[in-house]
C-alpha cells in the first residue's frame, strides 16, 4: 500500500525519521496544533486537513504488523477511529500484557499518546530531555496501578510454567513487546521504590532464571537481562538481592557473565540513589557451620573468619570443609556480596557531598562503616563542630569535606587519621580540593584544567562506569568527539567531560562544562555559578581518570611512538602536581618518618628523592616514573609484586601511593636488584 505525501510525512514525525522531527518533541508539537479543534479557525481547518491522512496512515499500519502499535495509537487518535475498533484490530498480534498497555493509552487524549511514542522511543544522539522514561511515566494517568498489575499477571504465568499448566518453551515466557511493556513497568516501579515491589520481582526472577525442567534454558533470557538494565537506571537493595540470587540459580552458562556485566553498572548507579542505599543490609553474620563458628566482620577490611569456641582458627577447619563444603562456598560468595556491598554504601556516602539536602545519615548509626568517618554536628545554627563517628545526639549531622575547613583544621584530621593508622572507606581526611583557577574564571564558562592528555580509551571507558558516568563509546568511525556526563546534587547538576578518539585504543581529552536543567533541558552554565562541592566533585573524578589511563602512567611508553606524543609523555611524566599528586605528597609526608627506609628518602615539590647505593633516584609524585641522579636518566621499572603491601595507607584510591612506596623499597636496597631489565639501567 502506497502511502499519500501528507501520510507518509505523518509517518516520519510518529517514526522521528523526517527532517522537522529530528529532536525532541516534533510529535508533541504537531499533536498539540492538531489535537485540539475548535481553539481557533487556523488550527480547526488544518486538524480537518489532517483527518484523512491520519485515516489513512491509522489503515496502514494497523493492516501491517512490523509496525510498532503505539504508532497505531496516535495515528487513530489524530483520525478520531473509536478506541473499540482500534483494541479489537490490535487484540491479534499482541500479548495480553502488552494488550493492556495499550487498552490504557488508549484511554488518553492524542497529545498525550503522541508524549508516550516519545518517551518510549531510544533517545538520539543529542537528544537534550533531562527526564528518562520512568519520571515521564510517573505523572501518567493509571499507569503506577498499571504496573502492578502488569508485574503480577508475569509472575502468575511464570508460576503456571512451573507447575506445568501452560508448556515450557525456552524464552517463549514473553514475547518482545511484552518484555518490553515489562521494563516500563519494572522501571516506574523501581523508581517510585514501591513497597509491593521486592517480593512479586524476587517471585519473578526466580521464575524466569531457571526451567521448569533439567534443562539449561530458561522461561525469558530477555526479561532477565530487561530487568537488569531497569536496575541499571533505578536501582534498590532489595532488587539487587534477587537478581543476585537469580544469578545463582540459572544454569546457563552465558547468563552469569552477561549479568556481572550488569551488576558493574548497577552498583555505582545504586550509590547515586541515596534516598535508597542506605537501606544496604550491615553484612557482619556470625553462624554456626558444625562445631564451629564462621564469622564474617566489616571492621576495617570485610573478612571471612572461622572460630573453635573462642579461639580464631588461622584457615577452614577441615571437618567443615569435609561435611559442609557447600556452605563454605555460600559463605565465601557472601563474603564478596558484602564486600561489594560496603564499597557501595561508601560511594553513596560520597554521593552525599553534593546533595542539596543532607541524605538521612541517622539511618546509619551504630555501624563500624561511619566510626571511620569524620562527621559535622550543627551545635548552633550557622556554627558546626567535627567529630570522628556518628555519635552524637540528634541535631543536622553532614560529612566533613576539607573545603569547609580551614587549612589548620585539615592539617590536624590528616595527623590523627595517619596516628591512629585509620583506613577510611574513601578518601575523606586527605580528599582534593578543587577552587577555580584564574584561567577558569577567564574562560568563564568551561574549564580547560585537564584538556589534552592522551588517555588509554579502554581503561578511560572502564573508570567511567566505575564512578557512575555515561558515554557513548568512539571510534575511528566517529566524525566527531564524545562526551562523558554524570549528574550530581541528585540530578540538578550535570557535567560533562569531552574527549576524542585518538588513534589505536587512545583518546586526547578536552573541555569539562557544567549544565543545569532549564525549559525542558539542558542549560550550559558559567562555572562561578556551579556549586563548590559539585564543581569539587566531578573535577576531583577528572583528575582520577587522568591520573590512572595518562600515557604517562605507563612507564613503557618512553622513547616509543611519534614524536609528538613522546614530548607529551616526557612533559606530564615529570611536570607539576594536580591536586590529586599533591595530597600524595602530604601522605607521603607523615608515613615516611614510620618506614625503615626513613633515612633513605626525602620529599621535594615533585619527587620522593631516594638515596640507593649505587644511584639516587627521583620518582615523580603524579606519574611514579623515575629519573636518576646526576644526569636524570630514565629509569625503566615496571609494577610487580609488592612485599610491603600489608603496610598502613591512609587511602588508595588510584594504585598509585603504594607504586611509589613499592619503587621507594625496591631502589633503597638497589644493590640486591637481579632483575636484568633494571640491572641494565643502573650500570650503563
Amino acid at each position: 500500500m502506497d502511502l499519500s505525501p501528507l501520510a507518509q510525512r505523518l509517518l516520519g514525525l510518529l517514526d522521528g525519521t523526517a527532517p522537522d522531527a529530528a529532536h525532541w518533541p516534533a510529535v508533541s508539537q504537531l499533536t498539540t496544533a492538531l489535537g485540539r479543534p475548535g481553539d481557533g479557525p487556523v488550527v480547526d481547518k488544518t486538524w480537518q486537513n489532517m483527518v484523512a491522512p491520519a485515516r489513512e496512515l491509522a489503515e496502514f499500519l494497523l493492516g501491517d504488523p512490523c509496525h510498532g502499535h503505539f504508532r497505531v495509537l496516535v495515528a487513530a487518535g489524530m483520525a478520531g477511529i473509536d478506541a473499540p475498533e482500534v483494541r479489537a484490530r490490535l487484540a491479534g498480534r499482541l500479548g495480553p500484557i502488552a494488550l493492556a498497555e495499550a487498552d490504557l493509552v488508549l484511554g488518553w487524549d492524542v497529545e498525550t499518546r503522541a508524549l508516550f511514542l516519545e518517551a518510549v522511543r531510544p533517545p538520539a544522539i543529542g537528544d537534550s530531555r533531562p527526564a528518562g522514561l520512568a519520571e515521564w511515566l510517573h505523572g501518567r494517568p493509571g499507569y503506577p496501578a498499571f504496573a502492578r498489575a502488569a508485574l503480577e499477571l508475569a509472575a502468575d504465568r511464570v508460576a503456571a510454567i512451573h507447575t506445568g499448566e501452560i508448556p515450557y518453551q525456552a524464552d517463549k515466557a514473553f514475547d518482545d513487546q511484552e518484555r518490553n511493556t515489562l521494563g516500563r513497568a519494572v522501571r516506574l516501579a523501581l523508581l517510585r521504590d514501591e513497597p509491593w515491589l521486592p517480593d512479586l520481582l524476587d517471585r519473578l526472577l526466580r521464575g524466569i532464571a531457571v526451567a521448569p525442567t533439567s534443562a539449561k534454558t530458561l522461561p525469558s533470557q530477555s526479561l532477565l537481562f530487561e530487568i537488569g538494565r531497569a536496575l541499571q537506571d533505578h536501582p534498590t537493595p532489595e532488587a539487587i538481592s534477587s537478581l543476585r540470587a537469580a544469578r545463582q540459580i540459572t544454569r546457563h552458562a552465558g547468563v552469569p557473565k552477561q549479568l556481572d556485566r550488569m551488576f558493574k553498572r548497577i552498583e555505582p548507579a545504586l550509590a547515586e540513589r541515596l534516598e535508597v542505599a542506605f537501606r544496604l543490609p550491615d553484612g557482619r553474620l556470625r553462624q554456626a557451620v558444625g562445631e564451629h563458628t564462621a564469622v564474617i566482620s566489616i571492621d576495617g577490611e570485610t573478612e571471612l573468619s572461622w572460630w573453635h569456641g573462642d579461639k580464631r582458627l588461622r584457615s577452614v577447619p577441615a571437618a567443615v570443609k569435609r561435611d559442609h563444603p557447600e556452605e563454605v562456598r555460600r559463605l565465601r560468595e557472601q563474603v564478596k556480596l558484602v564486600r561489594h556491598q560496603q564499597a557501595t554504601l561508601a560511594r553513596a556516602l560520597e554521593a552525599g557531598y553534593t546533595a542539596e539536602v543532607a541524605p538521612p545519615y541517622r539511618r546509619l548509626e551504630g555501624r563500624p562503616l561511619t566510626d571511620r568517618l569524620i562527621w559535622e554536628f550543627e551545635t548552633e545554627p550557622g556554627v558546626w563542630h567535627a567529630e570522628l563517628g556518628l555519635t552524637v545526639p540528634d541535631v543536622p549531622v553532614r560529612l566533613w569535606h576539607p573545603a569547609r575547613a580551614t587549612a589548620e583544621q585539615v592539617r590536624a584530621w590528616r595527623d590523627l587519621v595517619a596516628d591512629k593508622e585509620l583506613r577510611q572507606p574513601f578518601k575523606q581526611a586527605f580528599r582534593e580540593i578543587y577552587p577555580l583557577t584564574p584561567a577558569e574564571v577567564e574562560t568563564g564558562d568551561h574549564s580547560l584544567r585537564f584538556a589534552e592528555h592522551v588517555v588509554d580509551y579502554r581503561r578511560l571507558r572502564a573508570l567511567f562506569k566505575e564512578r557512575g558516568w555515561t558515554s557513548n563509546y568512539l571510534g575511528p568511525w566517529e566524525g566527531r568527539g564524545g562526551d562523558a556526563r554524570r549528574s550530581f546534587a541528585g540530578g540538578r547538576w550535570r557535567a560533562t567531560f569531552d574527549h576524542d578518539y585518538y588513534d589505536e585504543g587512545y583518546a586526547t581529552t578536552g573541555r569539562v562544562l557544567f549544565h543545569r536543567p532549564a525549559e525542558g533541558g539542558w542549560q550550559q552554565a558559567p562555572l562561578s555559578e556551579v556549586p563548590a562541592l559539585v564543581f569539587g566533585e566531578a573535577m576531583r573524578d577528572i583528575d582520577l581518570f587522568i591520573g590512572v589511563c595518562s600515557i604517562t602512567s605507563d612507564p613503557r611508553w618512553a622513547g616509543n611512538g611519534p614524536d609528538d606524543l613522546r614530548t607529551y609523555w616526557h612533559t606530564g611524566s615529570f611536570g607539576p602536581l594536580p591536586p590529586s599528586a599533591e595530597v600524595r605528597r602530604d601522605a607521603l609526608a607523615r608515613l615516611l618518618p614510620r618506614l625503615t627506609i626513613a633515612d633513605r628518602c626525602t620529599l621535594t615539590d615533585r619527587f620522593l628523592v631516594v638515596r640507593g647505593d649505587l644511584r639516587t633516584y627521583k620518582i615523580h609524585l603524579g606519574s611514579g616514573n623515575i629519573l636518576m641522579e646526576p644526569n636524570d636518566a630514565y629509569l625503566c621499572v615496571v609494577a610487580g609484586p609488592d612485599r610491603h603491601s600489608r603496610r598502613f595507607l591512609p587511602f588508595e584510591e588510584d594504585g598509585r601511593l603504594a607504586l611509589i612506596l613499592s619503587k621507594a623499597f625496591l631502589l633503597s636496597a638497589d644493590t640486591t636488584i637481579t632483575d636484568p631489565a633494571i640491572t641494565r639501567q643502573l650500570h650503563s
